[in-house]
């Protein structure tokens, strides 16, 4: 792999991660008080992070693109990380067959818990499937992948996805190892934040329709 131009500073990565941590626990604290649904309030508190990110990005960065998140490769982005997801697709569809053959259901690992109303289901794949990735891919791969890329792809890889499950843990993290290193090789060879935003919004998105009563026989 050739090496790669994006880079941060430690400023910027204290700055954000603070920053993330701070409004996490603020907001987390305040919408505790507030009746409002759960995924109501994940997805305000991933909105504001990604504003807060957006502008000390801007702030201590000078913009967007030192991510290679600029407007402008958006599009292009977006493409690739619909190619990188239909390859991934056919490989987990593929591999999901292999182990249904073998007396197993796959789906068993991959459901996620759904709630039981369907306004708020519905706001699961808004902010799961749309906001979510956003945020967390800005965060992981933007942030930290791009940070620990300067000791090498192995590190940065290595660091990302372990912080990435840990954080996401749930029974066996199937999805979220393999996702995490996805989303970074994906990063990695397009240098457009964009890719993996799509392809991990794609991929919740997935996950969430399989999780749906319609596919739980």
């Amino acid at each position: 792999m050739a090496p790669n131009p994006l880079k941060i500073n430690t400023l910027t990565l204290g700055a954000i991660l603070a920053a993330v941590v701070v409004t996490e626990i603020t907001l987390g604290r305040l919408f505790a008080w507030q009746p409002l649904p759960h995924y109501t309030k994940v997805g305000l508190i991933r909105l504001v992070q990604i504003l807060v990110i957006i502008g000390l990005l801007m702030g201590l960065e000078g913009g967007l693109k030192t991510l290679g998140f600029s407007p402008a490769g958006w599009g292009a982005g977006l493409k690739k990380g619909a190619i990188w997801s239909l390859g991934f697709g056919a490989a987990a569809g593929l591999a999901m067959t292999i182990i249904h053959y073998s007396g197993h259901n796959p789906l068993h690992w991959l459901r996620s818990p759904l709630p039981a109303r369907p306004r708020e289901v519905a706001m699961l794949f808004v902010v799961g499937g749309l906001i979510a990735p956003v945020a967390e891919e800005l965060f992981f791969r933007g942030i930290l992948y791009t940070y620990c890329r300067r000791w090498g792809v192995t590190a940065a890889l290595l660091v990302t996805t372990a912080i990435f499950v840990l954080l996401h843990f749930h029974r066996i993290p199937v999805t979220q190892v393999v996702g995490g290193i996805v989303f970074a090789l994906a990063y990695e060879f397009s240098h457009n934040l964009m890719t993996p935003i799509t392809i991990h919004a794609l991929g919740n998105l997935a996950l969430f329709t399989l999780s749906l009563p319609l596919f739980q026989h």
